[in-house]
């Protein structure tokens, strides 16, 4: 009897043609059960046939009676095709670098699964089958961060994968890394010995990319909805000129993002006097402030693009050679590139950044006294004695600086391996990897701004919009006002975890009556 986890949540089923990224993320991070489709099952037993047509027919097949790479002229014996899948996986084991999260290595597994089962790569169900039952008992293989070049697919970490499938290395079990097989006896289960194509089907994809990708867009896209909050904090605070998102304005240069961005901010601010003003302090805003919808909207329209490349990823088939059961052919391509993703991810860290640098210009625009009208410097009572919140400013500057060099794109570089024979690469794992840290740096600067547009909320004498104030109520509920210097640390800490959490966001979509994005 398998031991599952007890927070499993509802169950998903594969069948390589309908994965959904809110099911990655799902499984990964919730522990949702993933269990495989009849109609996968049946592409996987009618494309297993093919290849044990051709083990016993003698035929010559790329990765399957021969080498890999350079090898590619070097057959291989009938005898020697098992010994052939297990050479591939001990040898291509070469990671460096610390362990991936648990999320992304339970994202890679349940991606080669469902790509597997998709019916072009030719292993045996029993293969699909322990892939998933060790993601549903919560076996996580020790996989380094570093090694892919993403071409052929991300080969290095996938290894490590089915390293840990054939009862090699270590696992995560129940909180401590432990040598896979041991982790493998507790949970009822038994290593596989592999057969022909089944080590090469393993590793030549692109699960790593993919996993690291899907989440990421997962994670950019609630990242949005903090940044348009923390924008209409901030424009609120500093009784910005609401014409800027004129329903007409927008019309005329009808980019999807924009109009959107346009309409959600003047929901956020519904209930604002901002918006019944008629005398204004000055004749326009800054950009910051005045363009946040053509801002916001483009990254928004890059995340939708990106998300669009990964769902179509993550319902591919990634390996080489391609088993067509149909008409029996065996064909060599090259689907395990990563390109297509490679420039998605570039585009991804460059759309996230962005929502970073206009977000810290807004922070700075509230703290330094010679931009925020008003409000007291750097949003402190008592300045001189006290420094207030100046030192955010600091923190996000930093974290958009460091984006800068992240946002260099990845997929511009090639250098060529397997002697010349993979002579073009992606790189697209090393676009997968830094977007996961540009996520993370963006995340702080949102909360920069959010806990400075709080805090200046209340300086403010005008009544606030139903989404501006129900998110200044919610970061006061966290970090509550108090004459003189805090430890700004904890403050942000609170602040980030609410950001984070998604309950800002919820609460607000519920104030505004409807989804930010």
């Amino acid at each position: 009897m398998i031991e599952m986890e007890t927070a499993l949540k509802d169950t998903i089923f594969i069948d390589g043609e309908h994965l959904t990224l809110e099911q990655v993320c799902a499984a990964a991070r919730d522990k949702a059960a993933v269990k495989l489709h009849l109609s996968g099952k049946e592409k996987l037993l009618r494309s297993r046939k093919v290849v044990e047509k051709i083990i016993s027919g003698g035929d010559v097949a790329y990765g399957i009676t021969t080498g890999f790479g350079k090898f590619s002229d070097v057959s291989i014996s009938q005898e020697d095709c098992d010994t052939l899948q297990r050479n591939i996986i001990i040898s291509h084991s070469c990671g460096v670098g610390e362990p991936l999260p648990q999320d992304v290595v339970r994202a890679m597994m349940l991606l080669r699964a469902n790509s597997l089962v998709k019916g072009y790569s030719g292993v045996r169900l029993e293969l699909v089958e322990l892939l998933l039952n060790m993601l549903n008992s919560g076996i996580h293989p020790v996989v380094p961060c570093k090694g892919s070049v993403g071409a052929s697919g991300d080969l290095i970490p996938l290894s490590h994968i089915a390293l840990s499938m054939i009862g090699l290395s270590d696992a995560e079990y129940k909180g401590r890394r432990i040598p896979s097989q041991e982790a493998l006896q507790k949970a009822g289960l038994s290593p596989i010995s592999l057969t022909a194509k089944e080590g090469l089907a393993l590793i030549n994809g692109t699960q790593y990319m993919s996993a690291l990708g899907a989440l990421a867009v997962c994670d950019a896209l609630q990242l949005f909805k903090g940044a348009s909050i923390a924008a209409a904090m901030t424009f609120e605070a500093l009784e910005g000129i609401t014409d800027a998102f004129d329903p007409r304005v927008h019309e005329v240069r009808p980019h999807q993002g924009q109009k959107f961005c346009a309409r959600l901010m003047l929901r956020l601010l519904q209930g604002s006097e901002l918006l019944e003003k008629k005398r204004r302090k000055r004749v326009q805003d800054a950009y910051t402030l005045r363009c946040i919808p053509q801002v916001h909207g483009a990254s928004l329209d890059a995340l939708n693009y990106v998300k669009g490349v990964l769902e179509i990823e993550i319902n591919s088939a990634t390996d080489n050679p391609l088993i067509f059961p149909d008409g029996g052919d065996v064909i060599s391509g090259g689907n395990f590139h990563g390109q297509p993703l490679a420039l998605a991810l570039d585009f991804l860290a460059i759309a996230v950044s962005e929502l970073g640098s206009i977000s810290e210009r807004r922070t700075e625009r509230l703290v330094n006294p010679s931009l925020n009208g008003d409000l007291p410097p750097f949003l402190t009572r008592n300045g001189g004695l006290n420094s207030g919140l100046m030192l955010l400013q600091y923190a996000a500057a930093a974290l958009v600086s460091e984006n800068k060099v992240l946002s260099h794109p990845a997929s511009v570089d090639s250098i060529p391996t397997s002697g010349n024979q993979e002579d073009h690469v992606s790189m697209g794992s090393i676009a997968a990897h830094k977007v996961r840290t540009v996520v993370e740096n963006v995340s702080w600067v949102i909360a920069a701004e959010m806990l400075a547009a709080g805090r200046a909320l209340g300086f403010v004498s005008h009544k606030a919009g139903r989404g501006t104030e129900t998110a200044r109520r919610l970061i006061e509920e966290r970090v509550p006002f108090q004459d003189g210097d805090q430890i700004l640390y904890e403050e942000l800490n609170q602040v980030y975890d609410l950001l984070r959490s998604g309950l800002i966001a919820e609460e607000v979509e519920k104030a505004v009556g409807g989804r930010l994005c």
